[in-house]
């Protein structure tokens, strides 16, 4: 079995690495695809070489097959299709006995802080497992655990049919919250400054715009007869975006933070207490958003798929990792673990 190994110092290697027998309530799956996401470019830039034991298999945006069964498995069986989120709560701490596992204060994220979905075989906790239906396929559920962000952030951000949002940044992520906001009914209006980004954005039907060349504020303003935006999603993690985001919220409206901020960047307070805005951090999924993700990529209606704009072998994760950091002609890139 080959996977990708990170060992630290922007460097990935793909070579052999033993399978894992799946132990007792785990589960070993045989990779079919797995996406690279912007948390693989921090590890590859070592920003998480404090969470990582070299050399680490790193992934997980994944779909796969079981191969085999720990003992004590139930209701799964060998050949069920699935993907998997890959969080491994402590289920001890104050926030996985209120209910809210996926912000444990000792989570362990699979993916960096255990072996990632970028091998060939892959053993998980059976917890982690979401069942895929039988039309979609695993090229595709690649998408799914993005996805899940994108309607977590939805859901906590209480997106309505007739509301107006604003998405600040055009990566696969804002693009995944634009789309699946705009499928509850939301007007959205992005902002992106990645030519190919916005050319892609533009062809799905999403209303982009430069926010060099047109003034952002003044855009939803006019657009909402001076009422401004019911919600704001800061994607972008730029400080540039968290000045724009104070801007463009009405009375009440909601500011949803997905980007990750590592350092504080100013903040412009006093617009949360003038409008009586509510501010709203939203990290990772839920099971129901996974639930949720998987509905909709199966059931066509939004056109996520597009968002694939490459699909490489193993080998070529580091060139895929290398073209997302230069800003190169891309969006979301799968890598094929069976090649």
């Amino acid at each position: 079995m080959r996977a990708a190994f990170y060992h630290g110092n922007r460097s990935i290697q793909v070579g052999h690495c033993p399978a894992q027998p799946p132990a007792p309530g785990q589960v070993q799956l045989r990779v079919s695809h797995c996406g690279i996401c912007g948390t693989d470019l921090h590890l590859f830039h070592g920003n998480m070489d404090h969470r990582v034991t070299f050399p680490q298999v790193i992934g997980h945006e994944s779909s796969a097959t079981i191969e085999a069964l720990g003992d004590g498995v139930v209701n799964w069986a060998i050949g069920d299709r699935v993907t998997v989120r890959p969080l491994d709560p402590c289920g001890q701490c104050a926030a996985c006995r209120r209910g809210h596992s996926h912000v444990c204060l000792k989570l362990k994220f699979i993916g960096i802080d255990a072996p990632g979905a970028m091998q060939g075989l892959w053993t998980v906790p059976a917890h982690t497992l979401h069942r895929l239906p039988a039309g979609l396929s695993l090229h595709d559920a690649s998408l799914v655990e993005p996805i899940a962000v994108a309607c977590h952030d939805v859901r906590l951000g209480e997106v309505v049919n007739g509301e107006f949002a604003v998405v600040i940044g055009g990566g696969p992520i804002g693009a995944l919250v634009a789309l699946v906001a705009q499928h509850k009914g939301a007007r959205v209006i992005l902002t992106e400054i990645n030519p190919f980004r916005i050319r892609l954005l533009q062809s799905l039907g999403l209303e982009v715009y430069d926010p060099r060349t047109t003034d952002i504020p003044a855009l939803v303003q006019a657009e909402t007869k001076e009422a401004g935006a019911d919600v704001v999603f800061e994607v972008s993690g730029a400080a540039a975006g968290a000045e724009l985001m104070t801007k463009l919220p009405g009375v009440r409206g909601r500011v949803v933070m997905v980007a990750v901020f590592p350092k504080p960047v100013p903040v412009d307070l006093h617009k949360f207490f003038w409008r009586e805005m509510r501010l709203i951090g939203t990290r990772v999924y839920e099971p129901q958003d996974f639930d949720e993700a998987i509905r909709l990529l199966a059931e066509t209606q939004v056109p996520f798929r597009r968002l694939i704009t490459g699909v490489y072998p193993l080998d070529g994760l580091e060139k895929g990792l290398l073209e997302m950091e230069q800003g190169a002609d891309v969006m979301k890139i799968l890598i094929d673990c069976a090649t």
